[in-house]
């Protein structure tokens, strides 16, 4: 059994040692991954845990990696990127130059869909694409774009199902069990941590994509996250969030307006 003190024990130890802020995360969502964790890899007791934690810096990476979620796929709510392909797209091609914020992107699957999409839409070669995360580890995932060729026929059948009207595999190159997206993808793809909990605002974009990341904060910090964004945004860019996600509790809110089911907000003051 895993008491609250031990977890503040431990997430002060992040904070203190590594610099890792997680006391804003959703209480119980953050036990759980702890008590699977020590399941996971049988620790007799949490003091073991702690102290591997502390004085492991290979398992410190361990650490950060399952109690962050890095659970993603390409093309994921197929209507979401129908309606940024047909609503959100056309307005942002207006623009000479489009910059696209992926926040908390894990291990890029979404980015590399945004990617297509832009490429499709005659966009890719004006736009940047900006991909952080916290962990580093899965941003070496999004650098080499590489995917499991297992899951690529469940990915081009929510490709179709968003609009796509090509073969999904002239995107990749099939190797060894692996997809290798194509370079055309990945060099317009900008690679950097960045911390939600503290770092700052560090450029303006037009889309600001962050889905199912807030869901795993407290209200305290999506509040804060959210306001990050608003920053960050220009006037009449967009944000979007994950399906239970909403900025219908935030103090930035009167500054947005719902574009339609879809959980994309358009900034409009």
């Amino acid at each position: 059994m895993i008491e609250e003190e031990d977890i503040d024990l431990l997430l002060n130890d992040m904070y203190d040692l590594y610099g890792y802020d997680f006391t804003r995360y959703s209480r119980a969502s953050l036990k759980r991954r702890i008590v699977r964790l020590c399941s996971l890899d049988k620790f007799p007791s949490f003091a073991e845990l702690r102290y591997r934690v502390r004085n492991d810096p290979s398992y410190l990476k361990r650490f950060v990696e399952e109690i962050t979620v890095n659970v993603t796929e390409m093309f994921r709510d197929p209507a979401f990127y129908k309606s940024l392909r047909e609503e959100v797209l056309p307005v942002l091609g207006t623009k000479p130059f489009i910059r696209i914020w992926h926040a908390g992107c894990s291990t890029g699957e979404e980015v590399y869909s945004m990617a297509i999409l832009l490429k499709e839409a005659n966009l890719l070669r004006r736009s940047l694409l900006y991909a952080t995360d916290l962990n580093p580890s899965v941003l070496e995932k999004v650098r080499k774009g590489i995917f499991p060729l297992a899951l690529m026929k469940q990915y081009s059948e929510s490709y179709m199902a968003s609009g796509g009207s090509k073969d999904f595999s002239s995107y990749y190159t099939a190797q060894y069990g692996q997809a290798k997206f194509d370079n055309e993808l990945s060099e317009k793809i900008i690679i950097s941590t960045h911390n939600l909990v503290s770092d700052s605002s560090f450029n303006e974009f037009d889309l600001i994509l962050c889905r199912n990341v807030l869901i795993y904060f407290d209200k305290d910090l999506q509040d804060r996250v959210l306001k990050l964004f608003d920053a960050s945004l220009g006037t009449l860019g967009y944000l979007a969030l994950g399906t239970k996600e909403t900025l219908k509790f935030s103090a930035v809110q009167h500054k947005f307006k719902q574009l339609n089911r879809e959980k994309i907000w358009k900034k409009i003051m």
